[in-house]
């Protein structure tokens, strides 16, 4: 799996800088992963044209798209969004743990959190649920996150990214806003409790910035 030439080949299909990177799998190994590109805040004019109708911009959708090659252990799946995330120039990765949502207890927003990792944004949101268009998993994924809770992994690219300006504040990356490889860092096992929250500090500064 490398997520980060999937990347790259999305970009440079797009041809939009990328807002943020979320991968998200159900509680058990084996299953796919689901990766969802978000390009928020930008439209696009429609090639159609109707004498006498004005057409506003649409919203560029999100693009989804699914792993399915097997993986035994979530370490190997940190190991390769480290990876993407170290290349993309992010300055940290989050993952977050979760349980089921139908289960005794879980609430509307834990049930919210899982339709949202999955790229369900419910029908009373401005943008269309539907409107990834893709051909994943996405619906049986989520049903199966909701009975046995789900890790949803998030980094926001540099290079490529709408994050290019502020790579003044990063000293570990290269002119493009990039780095190479290895990833330094290595991954940590999952919570006891399998509920929870972990960063991944990717960046750093080493010199004193002046703000005026």
């Amino acid at each position: 799996m490398d997520l980060f030439d999937t990347l790259q080949k999305q970009m440079d299909s797009v041809r939009l800088p990328l807002f943020a990177v979320t991968v998200t799998a159900a509680a058990q190994v084996n299953t796919p992963l689901l990766a969802i590109l978000h390009w928020h805040g930008f439209r696009r004019a429609t090639p159609l044209v109707l004498p006498g109708v004005n057409i506003p911009p649409r919203l560029v959708p999100g693009s989804a798209f699914q792993f399915n090659a097997p993986w035994r252990s979530y370490e190997t799946v940190d190991a390769m969004l480290l990876d993407a995330a170290w290349q993309s120039g992010a300055w940290d990765i989050e993952r977050v743990e979760r349980r089921g949502c139908n289960m005794i207890g879980a609430g509307a927003p834990e049930a919210l959190a899982c339709r949202q990792a999955f790229g369900d944004y419910g029908e009373d949101v401005a943008r269309d649920p539907q409107s990834l268009g893709d051909e994943t998993d996405r619906a049986q994924l989520m049903q199966l996150a909701a009975r046995i809770g789900y890790v949803r992994w998030l980094f926001r690219p540099v290079k490529g990214g709408l994050w290019r300006t502020l790579n003044e504040t990063d000293d570990t990356l290269d002119a493009d806003g990039g780095r190479q490889p290895p990833c330094p860092v290595q991954p940590e096992p999952r919570r006891p409790d399998a509920r929870g929250r972990t960063v991944y500090r990717l960046g750093s500064v080493g010199r004193i910035l002046l703000f005026r």
